[in-house]
């Protein structure tokens, strides 16, 4: 074992000693490699585990190395794991898969360590949040609390796909995470090479023969590839505390809102601050800017994040009384009106769920249709209709600097396609909160045997602007559920439902409410051909007539959750 030990002066109680390279050995045989940071001391500490695919991308081990440094000055042990099959790890990585049991084991090992108190939590975001969860929901001994920030939520649900469409940045995502040490994502011209067919060789065109891929384009629905890989369905093996934090702008937001909810629901009344929720103006990477895009979300967009874990730890680690957990569960970001709500649950009790119909005389085409949105059921009205065309999808608006990351970004030029159809309300004459879960019932035919819709909710300013809030997608084959897919009926009505998440949004008065619909958000998700082939080898693509329904027997609407001010 090759070890390096040095010593660092420590501006408050304790001087640091890292150890670097320290092995695990799982249940396999496999050996892991961990970073460890340690108060120097006679005395057993708390730990604090984070395990991490990502410990080779540049930069994130420095903003890693200053979190281990600042809890080991505080008194806690820290530990950085490198995931099965990365870096110094033995293995072969395989994304969402052997998670559990590493991280089962790993804390085993910690709770025999001469360092190690027993009391046991663990952190970190994204894909080291969702192996914390994988983990977490086997009860290993000694873990006593979690920070779960930003975390993925069932894979099938989310990434790689998401209601049956292939998040395409994914492949992306493959290439960097593919071999032991990362890549940089600067090396590639991803924009271009996403619209590379077959998906069965865009692996290639990132420089790889990816097995990770090829696996991912054989299981397309929630199969037992998946399934073993779930946690989601473990929920209520968790009693534990956990911190969650998420972005209204996350593209994983989904994840921390089901993780959240479905705890809160199953646990005693006596233990529901055991539970906190911190929801942000933020994308994926939360609580950087108080800025995305043009929108400024004022000076107390960005929080404590750091004073909040290290009270939360010592709260459910060390047992201090530091009244983290007096304090309301949930504390919820409110764009537009750019202020922090403190409430007892998400969703906000008394909440009421109202629909807004969607209408039109079936010219609802671009912004400069006459779709319009309100709380009236339609009586005979005619469809709205659009070609979609997979050749010339509609091109998502999303960070320059990150692939896949949403944000406040301005809608307005792809609302002027006539493959979007657009329906909105009147301009408001009072202010509206719509803050919880969204849902868009659609009824819908197309002329393919598969195909997508995608829907969109937008805050329009008095100037035109259409600020982003949030989205999804339905592919339609899966519109029963994930596990089977089941062809549509050429031109024949069908329901399809659209999830789109969750929202904190105060529409001003003089704004406007917006629904976007169209069949595609490239290249967020992978471009449905309309044709039912495989996804992992269709070449050809063919246009789809589509169209959207809005009558009495077929009222389409989306379901807002308004808040009384």
């Amino acid at each position: 074992m090759a070890i390096c030990l040095f010593k660092i002066m420590n501006l408050e109680n304790y001087e640091i000693i890292q150890e670097f390279d320290v092995k695990q050995i799982m249940r396999d045989g496999v050996k892991l490699s961990s970073y460890i940071y340690r108060p120097e001391s006679k005395f057993k500490f708390p730990v604090i585990l984070t395990r991490t695919p990502y410990s080779t991308i540049e930069g994130h081990f420095k903003r890693l190395d200053d979190e281990a440094k600042f809890f080991a000055k505080h008194g806690y042990v820290y530990i950085i794991q490198d995931c099965r099959g990365k870096n110094n790890s033995e293995g072969k990585f395989n994304p969402f898969h052997n998670d559990n049991y590493d991280g089962y084991d790993t804390i085993k090992w910690i709770l025999h360590q001469k360092w190690s108190d027993g009391n046991i939590g663990t952190i970190g975001a994204s894909y080291s949040a969702w192996n914390q969860w994988a983990t977490a929901v086997l009860n290993p001994p000694g873990l006593k609390t979690m920070i779960s920030i930003v975390a993925l939520p069932d894979p099938i649900i989310n990434v790689p796909y998401q209601n049956g469409a292939l998040v395409l940045p994914m492949a992306e995502w493959m290439a960097i995470i593919e071999g032991k040490t990362n890549l940089p994502s600067e090396i590639y011209d991803t924009q271009n090479l996403l619209w590379h067919l077959p998906l069965s060789t865009i692996d290639r065109k990132f420089g790889w023969k990816s097995s990770i891929w090829k696996d991912w384009l054989n299981h397309s629905s929630s199969d037992e590839f998946w399934k073993e890989t779930f946690y989601q369905d473990k929920l209520k093996n968790i009693h534990i505390p956990v911190l969650h934090i998420s972005g209204w702008y996350d593209d994983d937001l989904i994840g921390t809102y089901i993780n959240f909810s479905t705890i809160s629901n199953n646990i005693s009344l006596d233990q529901k601050n055991y539970q906190k929720l911190i929801i942000g103006p933020w994308q994926h990477k939360v609580n950087r800017s108080q800025k995305i895009g043009d929108i400024d979300f004022g000076n107390s967009a960005i929080i404590d994040l750091r004073k909040i874990e290290l009270d939360w730890f010592d709260r459910f680690l060390k047992g201090i009384n530091n009244g983290i957990d007096n304090d309301l569960p949930v504390e919820i970001f409110v764009m537009g009106e750019n202020k922090w709500r403190k409430e007892k649950t998400f969703p906000i009790e008394n909440t009421k769920y109202i629909p807004y119909y969607i209408h039109s005389n079936g010219k609802a085409n671009s912004s400069e249709g006459d779709g319009t949105l309100n709380i009236k059921i339609p009586d005979d009205e005619p469809y709205d209709q659009y070609i979609y065309d997979p050749s010339d999808p509609v091109r998502c608006i999303l960070d320059p600097n990150d692939i896949s990351a949403e944000g406040p970004f301005d809608q307005s030029s792809l609302e002027r396609r006539k493959d979007v159809l657009v329906y909105q309300t009147d301009v408001l004459k009072e202010e509206i909160e719509v803050t919880g879960p969204i849902k868009m019932r659609l009824y819908v035919s197309s002329d393919a045997i598969d195909t997508d819709f995608w829907v969109q909710l937008t805050d329009v300013f008095s100037t035109g602007y259409s600020m982003h809030l949030t989205e999804n997608i339905i592919r339609c084959g899966y519109r029963f559920g994930l596990e089977k897919f089941i062809p549509l009926k050429p031109n024949e009505i069908t329901e399809c439902n659209v999830d789109l998440w969750a929202i904190s949004n105060l529409f001003k008065k003089g704004h406007k409410i917006r629904i976007d619909i169209s069949s595609s958000c490239f290249p967020k998700y992978n471009r449905n051909p309309n044709t039912g082939e495989s996804i992992k080898s269709y070449k050809k693509l063919k246009k789809a007539t589509q169209r959207i329904y809005h009558n009495n027997k077929y009222p389409s609407y989306v379901l807002l959750p308004i808040i009384k001010r």
